[in-house]
């Protein structure tokens, strides 16, 4: 053995022991909300990503698509047709594009009932409440019309919430959170979205 494969072997070792170490403390069985925020890109892909190894465990999935809601993409078209999975367009379309603040909220609103109801299912394992952040910052919907339906769950359920600006309330009361930093895009290069990776 040489003596980079020893010291290889040496470190490896002793980064294993650590991890079996917080494997073994790490107790606790509960239903989890992640908060993907952030300005960089992928942070609605995550959640659907959390989707997919949902319903890879034969568990329901429950997805609420706020503002974008009109939109074509690939992972509506994919997932939405797989059993286990409820998916929900509840925007019509950017705020940029509808320009209608009024019908923004009202479809806003009808879209939170369902999500409202999903969060009192115990089938449903996974909720994924996606670009909700605009849902606070734009004052669709109230904080506390939404922090009691997420906090009063069943114990196992699990949300994702996503989109830019998450409120500090929402950062509080998620158990993981991740913040997506953009540091290039191809957009500003002028590429268009493409099929397969940006919708």
């Amino acid at each position: 053995m040489s003596e980079e494969e020893r010291r290889h072997k040496v470190r490896t070792a002793k980064h294993k022991k650590v991890v079996d170490a917080r494997i073994a403390a790490a107790r606790i069985d509960k239903g989890l909300v992640l908060v993907l925020t952030g300005n960089g890109k992928g942070k609605s892909s995550s959640a659907f990503g959390m989707v997919a190894r949902t319903l890879g465990y034969g568990r329901k999935a429950a997805v609420f698509q706020f503002i974008k809601g009109k939109e074509d993409v690939g992972e509506r078209a994919f997932l939405s047709r797989q059993d286990g999975v409820t998916w929900e367009n509840c925007g019509e379309g950017f705020t940029w594009e509808t320009q209608n603040r009024a019908r923004d909220i009202a479809a806003a609103r009808a879209g939170w009932e369902k999500a409202r109801a999903a969060l009192s299912d115990p089938d449903i394992s996974l909720v994924v409440l996606d670009e909700l952040t605009y849902l606070v910052t734009y004052r669709y919907l109230e904080l506390d019309e939404i922090l009691p339906a997420i906090r009063g769950r069943p114990a196992m359920q699990h949300v994702v919430i996503t989109g830019r600006a998450a409120h500090e309330e929402l950062v509080e009361l998620a158990d993981t959170v991740s913040a997506i930093r953009d540091e290039k895009h191809a957009f500003r290069a002028g590429v268009r979205a493409q099929v397969g990776i940006d919708l």
